[in-house]
C-alpha cells in the first residue's frame, strides 16, 4: 500500500520578512520582521518571547559588534515597539547583517538563517564557560512548519534544526558546532479541534525531515555564500 502524504500549502508557512533600518551606536543597522499571523505557536531559545506559546511576530535585530548592553530583552522590546509590533512575539539579535539572510524551503517548511561565524567553537569544551558578557548569537535560525505540533514535537523540532545546523557547518568546512549564543525559533500551527497535531518532529518524521532539509540548506548557504566571516549573500531556494 502506498502512503498518501498530506499536501503542503501553496502559500508560505511564514511570509518573507519585512526589513527595517535604524541608526544606533553610530552604525546603520538592520532588522527582519516576520508576521506569524493568528493561530501560530512558537518555541524559541530567544531572550525575548522564549519558551513555548502563541506568538504573533518574530524580530531578528542586528546589533553593533562589541554589543555590551546587559538588558537585551528590554532592548528588543523597545525595537519591537518602534516597529509597531504588538502582542506576544519573539525577539532575537545578532551582530551579523540580517539583511543578507539565506532562505530555503522544503515541501511547505520555510527556513530563514542569518549567520556570522567569526566567534565559533564546539559545544562541549573544558572549563566553566567564558567570563564577561558573551557576544550576541551570530547564527539565528527561524523555521516555520505548516502543521500543528504537540509541545513534545516542538522540542523535537528544535533538536532537529540544531542537528541540521551542525551538519551544514561541518560539511561547509567549519570545525565547530556553532557560535556560543546561537538562537532558534520554530513556528507551527496551534493544535485545534479536528486538526491533527503531529507528535514527532525528529529527522525521520514527516515534518522533521522537511525541516531538517530546509535548515541544512539555509545554514549552508548562509555560511558559504558570504565566505564565512562575511555576511551571507541573500539567497532563496
Amino acid at each position: 500500500m502506498t502512503a498518501v502524504l498530506p499536501p503542503h500549502p501553496a502559500t508560505p508557512a511564514l511570509p518573507a520578512p519585512r526589513r527595517l533600518t535604524r541608526a544606533e551606536d553610530g552604525e546603520r543597522l538592520h532588522a527582519l520582521v516576520w508576521a506569524a499571523g493568528p493561530g501560530r505557536r512558537a518555541i524559541s531559545s530567544a531572550v525575548l518571547g522564549g519558551g513555548i506559546g502563541e506568538r504573533a511576530w518574530i524580530l531578528n535585530a542586528q546589533v553593533a559588534h562589541g554589543y555590551r548592553r546587559t538588558d537585551p530583552e528590554r532592548h528588543l522590546a523597545s525595537l519591537a515597539a518602534d516597529a509597531g509590533l504588538s502582542g506576544p512575539g519573539v525577539g532575537l539579535m545578532t551582530a551579523a547583517d540580517v539583511s543578507a539572510y539565506a532562505h530555503a524551503r522544503d515541501a511547505g517548511v520555510e527556513a530563514f538563517v542569518t549567520a556570522g561565524v567569526d566567534v565559533r567553537g564546539w559545544a562541549a569544551r573544558p572549563g566553566e564557560g567564558a567570563e564577561g558578557v558573551p557576544e550576541p548569537g551570530t547564527i539565528n535560525v527561524v523555521v516555520a512548519v505548516p502543521a500543528a505540533l504537540t509541545d513534545a514535537a516542538l522540542v523535537n523540532a528544535v533538536a532537529t534544526a540544531t542537528e541540521a545546523k551542525v551538519q551544514a557547518l561541518v560539511e561547509s568546512g567549519y570545525d565547530c558546532s556553532g557560535t556560543p549564543t546561537d538562537a532558534v525559533c520554530v513556528v507551527a500551527d496551534a493544535p485545534a479541534p479536528h486538526r491533527e497535531a503531529h507528535a514527532f518532529a525528529g529527522p525521520r518524521s514527516l515534518w522533521g525531515a522537511r525541516l531538517a532539509r530546509a535548515v541544512h540548506r539555509a545554514v549552508r548557504d548562509a555560511v558559504t555564500e558570504g565566505g564565512g566571516d562575511a555576511p551571507a549573500v541573500r539567497r532563496e531556494t
